[in-house]
């Protein structure tokens, strides 16, 4: 049987599922079953929204001249593409006047760090902070990071434009992606979720969600929990 979209129904396809483990009972593999359909269900959706996303109208235009500071000195918006038409910029919570960057933020560029080589296969990719290069390039030594590409906006400017830096001076971060095509840079795309857009009780987050911790710990009986965030260091670090 197959449903309007062309699919075969997620329930069908779980009770196909064939997985069976030591000892399991009958109440656990039906359960097992309707959360796979869920799953099944769950991917399905995210091909479709990611779908939505490429079929966006072309956004708007970068017509301001941004730049910024690599390790080997400034460089223009333009020239963060390298080859790639496709450019990715995240946003890192760690301005001149934060002590320390944010552990959250940290977390994440942490596991980015190791796909860095894979990302830019695809796509160029950018970590922008507002801090000196010296002071992010002294924290990727002592993160032991080798692969992020990092560079500073001293002047504030693109992450003013780019939801990185609220009215009120505080930093925030930022995922934003921006195409050129024909020589034309556009702003794509941009997460748009955050606390106007939370549900109750949950913590603010875009879908699907950028760090694989937390999707790690989804899948756990514990969860990701309420009262647990990651920190920049741990006792036995």
């Amino acid at each position: 049987m197959i449903n309007e979209d062309g699919y075969t129904p997620a329930a069908e396809l779980a009770q196909r599922n064939g997985a069976r483990f030591p000892n399991e009972s009958s109440e656990y593999r039906q359960a097992r079953n309707a959360l796979l359909a869920e799953e099944i269900e769950l991917r399905r959706h995210i091909e479709r929204v990611a779908a939505q996303r490429r079929a966006l109208p072309p956004g708007g235009m970068v017509k301001k001249r941004y730049q910024f500071i690599s390790p080997d000195g400034p460089v223009g918006f333009e020239d963060l593409f390298d080859d790639k038409e496709t450019l990715l910029i995240y946003s890192y919570i760690f301005g001149p006047e934060r002590a320390r960057p944010c552990p959250m933020c940290t977390s994440f560029l942490s596991a980015i760090e190791g796909e860095i080589l894979d990302i830019e296969q695809r796509m160029a990719i950018a970590v922008v902070a507002r801090s000196p290069i010296e002071r992010l390039l002294d924290f990727r030594t002592e993160r032991r990071w080798q692969n992020l590409p990092l560079y500073s906006d001293s002047t504030g400017e693109y992450s003013r434009d780019y939801r990185a830096l609220g009215a009120n001076g505080n930093d925030n971060a930022a995922v934003n992606v921006f195409t050129r095509r024909d020589g034309t840079i556009r702003h794509f795309w941009s997460e748009e979720m955050g606390p106007v857009t939370a549900d109750p009780g949950q913590d603010p987050r875009g879908a699907p969600d950028l760090m694989p911790l937390w999707t790690i710990l989804d899948m756990t009986p514990e969860g990701r929990a309420r009262d647990w965030y990651p920190k920049l260091t741990y006792g036995h670090a």
